[in-house]
């Protein structure tokens, strides 16, 4: 049976939440923080519409923006400006000059996920004698 999300709740290696549980209104919410990630930084951004953040570089993380909801624009430091619906994504090495406009109705919900240091690769594992794919539901 599946438990419903009502609060920030830990258990043994795993934290759980909802972005409704980590703010109201505009801004950032701390995801890294609340749930205790250590190995890459992530934010989760409400952004009214009209909206945008200013140009911003990073000196050594790599960046991971990812649209969750509205509609957005995002512009690099070389001119270009690009549509950002909802479910777009967008790499942005450390020194590359970005911003993000919210260019919908409503407010838009963008996810920023940064690390540096490198991919270590695919090393997901079955546990033992757990050998089944099952369907869910």
């Amino acid at each position: 049976m599946a438990h419903h999300i009502h609060s920030l709740e830990h258990g043994e290696g795993y934290s759980i939440t909802s972005l409704e549980q980590l703010g109201e209104g505009p801004g950032f919410r701390k995801i890294r923080k609340e749930l205790d990630i250590s190995e890459f930084g992530v934010n989760a951004v409400v952004m009214p519409p009209g909206y945008e953040s200013g140009f911003h570089y990073h000196e050594r993380q790599q960046e991971l923006y990812f649209v969750h909801r509205g509609h957005m624009e995002i512009e690099f430091g070389d001119g270009r400006v690009f549509d950002f619906p909802e479910g777009a994504m967008a790499r942005v090495d450390a020194g590359t000059h970005r911003r993000l406009r919210n260019v919908g109705e409503d407010d838009a919900i963008y996810v920023a996920v940064g690390a540096e240091g490198g991919y270590v690769g695919r090393d997901g594992r079955v546990p033992e004698g757990d050998v089944r794919v099952r369907p869910s539901g």
